[in-house]
């Protein structure tokens, strides 16, 4: 009986013995299998994560592909235009080319047109230099020539009585001597300016500088058309009161100068351009 007891109690501990290693051997194959387990959770997240960012690049390639496409049709049609504007220009230079002698008529019309007006205008600066300076001191008349149009400036003391818009006598002497050079040249046009100082002036008749101005140019050109007989279609009448001076208002030599009357001579527009067409043709 005692045997019997010691032998059970050996395959009782044999038995627990085995169980236990047992035991161990399967927590640790539990505890592998739950890190390969966590192991395989990492690598699916992983996985997941790319194939988002493959999705991502898969969508903005799509995206430039499309942009390509775009760009592609696009520089296409401007090429296509650009073929259309080749075409265009190159007619347009052709076109032009086969203008530059027709231009170069005309630009030489031009020269020779403004020459002519040139010496037109020279011509007719020194006969009425010769002519108007005859017994008048040098100061009180001058005449200069530019850009095709003759001034005339004439000092309001070899005009005018001081303050007034009547003529004096010594004028008349000096008009008609102008009235014949313009009646030589009836394509010309007359502008007779009057120009005043600074100093105010009120009478019954002249409210201020501009009357005084435009009265002064108004009986010039009143003289110049009813006893010289100049076309009155080729006067023009223009008071500038004070404000073309010359010279400061400052001191009474200065206001002399700025004392004047301006008969401008100049080439009628409408006839210059029609002699410039008839050169270009």
């Amino acid at each position: 009986m005692k045997k019997l007891s010691v032998v059970l109690v050996a395959i009782i501990l044999v038995s627990s013995c085995v169980s236990k290693k047992e035991h161990v051997a399967l927590q640790l194959k539990y505890k592998e299998t739950e890190d390969k387990l966590a192991t395989v959770k990492t690598n699916l997240q992983k996985c997941l994560i790319e194939k988002e960012r493959e999705g991502t690049k898969v969508f903005v390639l799509s995206e430039q592909v499309k942009s390509l496409k775009e760009d592609k049709k696009t520089a296409l049609k401007q090429v296509e235009n650009l073929t259309v504007l080749t075409q265009s220009s190159s007619d347009n230079i052709k076109s032009v080319i086969s203008q530059l002698s027709e231009k170069d008529k005309y630009i030489n019309g031009v020269r020779k047109a403004m020459t002519r007006k040139d010496s037109l205008n020279l011509a007719i600066k020194y006969h009425l230099t010769r002519n108007l300076t005859d017994g008048i001191q040098d100061k009180d008349i001058e005449v200069n020539v530019e850009k095709t149009v003759v001034f005339i400036s004439i000092s309001d003391k070899l005009l005018f009585k001081s303050g007034s818009y009547n003529v004096t006598d010594k004028a008349y002497t000096v008009l008609e001597k102008i009235a014949k050079v313009i009646n030589d040249q009836p394509k010309m046009e007359v502008m007779i300016e009057g120009h005043t100082d600074s100093k105010s002036i009120k009478t019954d008749f002249l409210q201020d500088n501009w009357d005084l101005s435009a009265m002064r140019a108004t009986s010039i050109t009143r003289i110049l058309q009813y006893k010289y007989g100049v076309k009155p279609d080729r006067l023009i009448a223009a008071g500038r009161s004070q404000y073309v001076p010359l010279a400061p208002n400052d001191t009474d030599a200065n206001r002399a100068k700025n004392r004047r009357t301006k008969i401008i001579i100049m080439p009628k527009l409408n006839q210059f351009f029609e002699l410039l067409e008839q050169d270009a043709d």
